[in-house]
């Protein structure tokens, strides 16, 4: 059909008429239009959050109260969409089908990984789209974008935007992309080839951001995407069941996460309670093969994978030592499978040179107190009881974080300890639990020895400018931004950093900057803290897309001081404090802690990994209208496992803090280092 479809599209050229080939070309066209548009549908709904955003992110893109679009995908009432279109959680959804009266629609379950709604409505006999075989869909075929949201008074001509299939396999290998004007009017509606079957359903999407409205900053510019039809009709009977569908993982992190071409997947750390855990594969296999399929790279797998969902099966193979390794019949897990982050329970010395691990705080009723490790005490070695030798702690803190992270919650361990009197080697034996709220039940003791370069203590540079300095800006992007550096700064001890991140309305106020430093300064210059205030791009509120210049921005900003890594902070307000959560889930390799104050998590909160742990501390006012959202985002980063502390301050509405939660909130950033 598709071939006959395009001879008619250039049907004329012979003649040479510009005239007739466009004729033929909007003939074609209309026909396409005309053929899809009985099962293009029209969804409204009532309720919710008035805004979304990227996910995690701040709300930067309004949910109006226009209709957006559907395709029908079974004739006994179901209708596929974009997640997109309920991510402000509606109370009510309206489905109205060509021919029909608008319908009551529930949602029958997710497809998280696709970010797809399955609905239903109580009609029969429904017209049902031809899929156009995915197999065939080829980069340079014409394109029709459809939707309902602009549709006409007579409910039978669709919104159209008309281009090509600009690449195939996109997102991991799980979307079409396509050059149409794709944004939220027309997500959930059909990419429709010119023969009137449809190649896809509409979805904003993004190849770093996940959730319901990752990609919504890139609406009308060139770049859409959409789900395989062949895909969703696959995962049908699933759906039409109730089942929410995830993506599927294996559960480990290799070697050299951000090389995707380069070099073979090595595993580095292997997820407790994983998948990959449970079937046995350890840190320096090599993946060669994924359901027979080669894998040189990390691009590879990922392709292989990314369609995959929780539930799927697999077949690996792997090089260990030498020899070849199959592992048959993997069933992937799912976010359901996100693993707790071990506890050892201890906070460690800083700026310590020496081999091992000084203890400068054990807490109570931790593995650490019930094994009897004690304040002052230096951790020699760690590792599982059943191995035949322990590993050495010869890098300090960090080094034992990562191991202590990638350890299974099941094993019992044993730690080679030099007591602090008398310096006599013991070896202790405990077993990891998770780790939860806890806090420090005292201020703990001195935390840093003030060796971080190995030298003795030492005057600052001369040169060195310390205090408050207003309206700096990146030498590369030109953002502006605001600093404190302690006027004690010593560059023998470590700081950890605060980057405040302001909300809407309020960038580029130095008012604003200085109140934000006088509430921190004491603490940045007792507890080792530099404070950033970046600016917002637009200079009023955040958006997801100015992500990467803004860590950019943090990154220069604290070149060239000593900088404590386990202790960078995002914290934030309203929308500042959502694209804290945001920032935090995207700059994983420099943010460890998002503090935040009336904040709204949109979308889901992403996945909890081993080797790049985050913590978050969520404040709510019990008389802020946001109080729901604001638990439910607590809720969100419990359900994924993040240690989370959750305080509701009482008759409080939008203000900052009061003076016990900011003192709570200190105790816990000198925390944020614990093992």
């Amino acid at each position: 059909m598709l071939r006959s479809s395009l001879v008619a599209l250039f049907a004329f050229a012979s003649v040479g008429s510009t005239q007739d080939v466009n004729e033929a070309n909007e003939q074609a066209m209309k026909a396409a239009i005309a053929k899809a548009a009985p099962w293009v549908v029209k969804i409204e709904t009532a309720g919710g959050t008035g805004a979304v955003g990227a996910a995690g992110g701040p709300a930067s893109v309004r949910k109006g109260v226009g209709p957006t679009s559907g395709v029908v995908v079974g004739a006994d009432g179901f209708v596929i969409s974009s997640a997109f279109n309920f991510a402000n959680k509606p109370t009510d959804i309206f489905i109205t089908v060509p021919g029909h009266p608008r319908q009551v629609a529930k949602i029958v379950a997710n497809d998280t990984s696709r970010m797809l709604t399955l609905l239903k409505v109580d009609l029969k006999g429904l017209a049902v789209p031809a899929a156009f075989p995915k197999a065939e869909i080829k980069v340079g075929m014409w394109t029709l974008a459809l939707g309902r949201a602009l549709d006409n008074e007579d409910g039978k001509t669709p919104s159209v935007s008309r281009g090509i299939v600009s690449a195939t396999d996109r997102i991991w290998g799980k979307l079409t992309q396509t050059d149409c004007k794709v944004s939220p009017i027309n997500y959930g509606g059909p990419l429709v080839a010119v023969d009137g079957r449809v190649m896809g359903v509409l979805v904003p999407a993004s190849p770093n951001g996940e959730g319901e409205s990752a990609g919504v900053e890139w609406y009308d510019g060139g770049i859409g995407f959409a789900v395989p039809l062949d895909d969703i009709n696959a995962i049908l009977p699933r759906l039409k069941e109730g089942k929410e569908l995830r993506r599927g993982m294996l559960g480990f992190n290799p070697k050299t996460p951000d090389e995707l071409y380069n070099v073979p997947v090595i595993v580095g750390n292997v997820a407790p309670q994983s998948v990959a855990e449970k079937i046995g594969m350890k840190p320096n296999d090599k993946i060669t093969t994924l359901d027979g399929k080669p894998v040189e790279n990390f691009k590879d797998l990922m392709m292989l994978l990314g369609p995959k969902y929780d539930g799927d099966k697999i077949t690996l193979t792997v090089e260990r030592d030498g020899k070849t390794e199959t592992f048959k019949d993997v069933t992937l897990g799912g976010i359901s499978a996100t693993i707790s982050q071990p506890f050892l329970g201890i906070l460690p010395m800083r700026d310590d040179p020496e081999p091992g691990v000084e203890v400068r705080y054990v807490y109570p009723k931790s593995p650490a107190d019930i094994a009897g490790i004690q304040e002052g005490d230096r951790i020699m070695k760690f590792g599982p009881s059943a191995a035949p030798m322990l590993t050495p702690i010869t890098t300090g803190r960090t080094q034992l974080s990562q191991i202590v992270r990638a350890a299974p919650l099941s094993l019992d361990f044993k730690v080679e300890l030099k007591r602090k009197a008398g310096a006599k080697v013991e070896v202790v034996t405990l077993k990891l639990a998770a780790l939860g709220e806890e806090l420090p039940d005292k201020t703990p003791p001195k935390s840093s020895l003030e060796r971080a370069l190995g030298k003795e203590k030492k005057e600052n540079d001369k040169e060195l400018e310390v205090g408050f300095k207003y309206d700096l800006a990146n030498k590369t992007t030109g953002r502006k931004y605001w600093m404190y550096l302690p006027d004690n700064y010593d560059k023998n001890k470590s700081y950890g950093v605060i980057v405040w991140l302001h909300d809407a309305g309020k960038g580029g106020k130095e008012r604003e900057g200085k109140d934000v430093f006088k509430i921190w300064e004491t603490y940045c210059d007792s507890a080792n803290f530099i404070l950033i205030g970046p600016q917002a791009k637009n200079g009023v509120d955040w958006v997801a897309n100015e992500t990467e210049e803004l860590t950019q921005t943090i990154q220069q900003a604290i070149a060239g001081f000593t900088i404590d890594r386990s202790r960078v902070v995002v914290h934030g307000m309203g929308n500042g404090g959502s694209m804290a959560m945001y920032l935090a889930f995207n700059a994983r390799d420099l943010i460890r802690a998002a503090v935040v104050s009336g904040a709204v998590l949109n979308g889901n909160a992403k996945d909890n990994l081993p080797n790049q742990p985050l913590s978050f501390y969520v404040v709510a006012g019990d008389k802020d209208p946001l109080i729901k959202e604001i638990k439910d985002t607590n809720e969100k980063l419990k359900a994924k496992k993040f240690p989370v502390i959750f305080r509701e301050l009482k008759d409080f509405g939008k203000e900052y803090l009061d003076q016990k939660t900011l003192t709570e909130i200190c105790n816990w950033l000198d925390a944020l280092d614990r093992i």
